[in-house]
Parts: structure tokens; C-alpha cells; sequence
């Protein structure tokens, strides 16, 4: 659909990044986006912990400071006790507090299913953000946190999870990614967030927008415990299927690799890690600031879009 120009906004919705980035004045810019989903865990405070760090982590794959965030809620009041309600918001109301983000309200609305998620706000010099755009041949692609997240909820909310697997999984949901981000902004060409569209979807999304290829080393990826069980248990979300479909003739050497390990590949993830292009010769700097970043692949000359999916952990740099 055609969407209205107008000279302040740097980055609107037919733009298909992160955020949207609206400038205000000569060295500052607004950064907006919103995010709400279903119930990912059981407990609520988690619940809303982590939608408050999944709504976040799309500023900070931006580059920008969040400022603020406004709640939005669809709550079945007839199935559900308000108490949940009231638990999901101290969540979310913690990782803002976390994080230096002011809450200024938000609505709520009865619904037949429970979502909660946030509409957050930031900051970004007009000349000093990061988009998906600006991937060069010769940077490394680093990812800060492993995969797996849609497979284990699913795994959970089937009722297949092992207790000792929880822990680590909502661990990682909850781990914010500023500190990721802070390092990578001041030296990666290119910046996303892995989620909905699993980590072959955003690199697809990467490539196309940097026109460039990537090289991606399936023995490199990480994957949170139990992640690989999970994919061969057949605990698969909703939205892995239409990734790996909308992927799978943009990827070559997809059909070499473990079924499991594609499934992982394709994984939607909540709260997901930060997919980053780096100058080579960049990157001592950034691991020894960013210890648990993976190097996960490089980025190549070649057709714009395409994926070159290898077995092995890469060649030396």
C-alpha cells in the first residue's frame, strides 16, 4: 500500500526495518515500533518482563536509547483473574525500570485471547543510525543469542519440557540486549534483531536490503539447551513453516543440513539476539567486549538475497 510522504520521516513502515525513525530536530530523531504477542511462558511477570525486552531489543537493534513505552493489552477478564493481569504489568514495569524507560500508560481492551506488549519510543542521532542496510563483502555476521526459543515455548506449552530447561530459556528472553547494542553501534555496518522471521529470515531480509550475499556456518550457530531435542520432539510454532517456505529458494545448502538444525534455523524467536555485520578487522574489539557474540558467518559478493548456507564452523578470517 502507498504510504504518505512527508520529509521528516528517515525510515517508514515501506522501508521494512526494525523501527521507524522520524526526525525532530537537527541532531535528534525519534525511533518507534510496537510489539504484543500471546503468552510465551506460564508465569506472568516473565510474561511481561519479556515483552517489554522483545518490544525493546527493536530500538536497540537500531542503535537507539529508548525514552518511553505505553502498554497495549487485550485481556479475557472471563476466563482469566485481574491478579494475572496486574502480575504481567509489574513484569513489564521491571525491565522498563531496568532498562531507564519511562512508563506513561497504555490501554487495554477485552479480549477472547490474552496479548500484552508495549509501544516504545526512543532516540538516535538523525545521522548516526543502524539499519539492515550496509552489510559490505568482508564483514563478519556475529549473533549474540542462541536460538531455540520458539521450539522449547512450543515444547512447553505441550507440556514435553523438562524443568532444568526453563530456567535457561526464559533466562534468555529476558536477557536485554542494550549492552550488545552499545558495543555494535560503534562499529557494525548493518543491525537487526533476530525474531519473528527466525535467523534465515532476518539474514535474507539483511542481504536484500545490503544487496549482498551472506555466508552463514550451520556448525557456528548456537542453540539454547534443549534446542535440538525440541526440533526432533516436532515442537514446532505456528510460524516456522511459513518462514522456511518464504526462505527455503534463497538458501543454498538447505537441503544438506540436519532437519533439526534447519528447523532451528527457521525458529520464530521471542526476545531473540542481535544479528550484526562487522568490519573484520573489527572483530577482536567487539568479542573481547561481547564474549557470548558467535561468529556465525561473513558477507559475500555475489547475488543480492542469497544465502549460502555451509556445513563446518568457517574458514579462518
Amino acid at each position: 500500500m502507498p504510504f504518505p510522504r512527508d520529509r521528516r520521516v528517515l525510515l517508514g513502515a515501506d522501508a521494512l526495518d526494525d523501527a521507524g525513525i522520524i526526525q525532530v530536530g537537527p541532531d535528534l530523531a525519534l525511533v518507534q515500533t510496537v510489539d504484543f504477542f500471546t503468552p510465551i511462558v506460564d508465569e506472568p511477570a516473565d510474561f511481561g518482563f519479556i515483552a517489554a525486552m522483545n518490544a525493546l531489543s527493536d530500538l536497540y537493534a537500531m542503535g537507539a536509547d529508548p525514552l518511553s513505552a505505553l502498554a497495549v493489552c487485550g485481556f479475557p477478564k472471563e476466563v482469566l483473574p485481574l491478579g494475572v493481569l496486574g502480575q504481567i504489568f509489574r513484569g513489564a514495569a521491571a525491565a522498563l525500570a531496568q532498562e531507564g524507560v519511562a512508563l506513561l500508560g497504555g490501554h487495554t481492551v477485552k479480549s477472547p485471547e490474552l496479548t500484552y506488549g508495549l509501544a516504545v519510543t526512543g532516540t538516535v542521532n538523525p545521522q548516526r543510525f543502524l539499519t539492515k542496510a550496509g552489510a559490505q563483502p568482508g564483514d563478519v555476521l556475529l549473533l549474540t543469542k542462541p536460538l531455540g526459543t520458539g521450539v522449547l515455548a512450543t515444547w512447553l506449552k505441550r507440556g514435553g519440557l523438562a524443568a532444568e530447561l526453563l530456567p535457561p530459556l526464559v533466562a534468555s528472553m529476558k536477557t536485554s540486549n542494550r549492552r550488545a547494542s552499545l558495543v555494535l553501534r560503534r562499529v557494525a555496518h548493518a543491525l537487526t534483531d533476530v525474531t519473528g522471521f527466525g535467523l534465515l529470515g532476518h539474514a535474507r531480509e539483511m542481504a536484500v536490503a545490503s544487496q549482498v550475499a551472506l555466508e552463514l556456518w550451520a556448525e557456528a550457530v548456537p542453540f539454547l539447551p534443549g534446542a535440538q531435542a525440541a526440533a526432533k520432539a516436532g515442537a514446532i510454532p505456528g510460524g516456522l513453516l511459513a518462514n522456511r517456505q518464504w526462505v527455503a529458494e534463497h538458501v543454498q545448502g538447505l537441503k544438506e543440513q540436519a532437519e533439526e538444525v534447519v528447523v532451528l534455523l527457521c525458529d520464530p524467536q521471542t526476545s531473540g539476539g542481535l544479528l550484526a555485520a562487522v568490519p573484520a578487522e573489527q572483530l577482536s574489539r567487539v568479542q573481547a567486549e561481547l564474549a557470548e557474540a558467535s561468529v556465525v558467518g561473513r558477507v559475500l559478493e555475489g547475488p543480492p538475497g542469497i544465502l549460502h548456507l555451509v556445513p563446518g564452523r568457517g574458514r579462518e578470517l
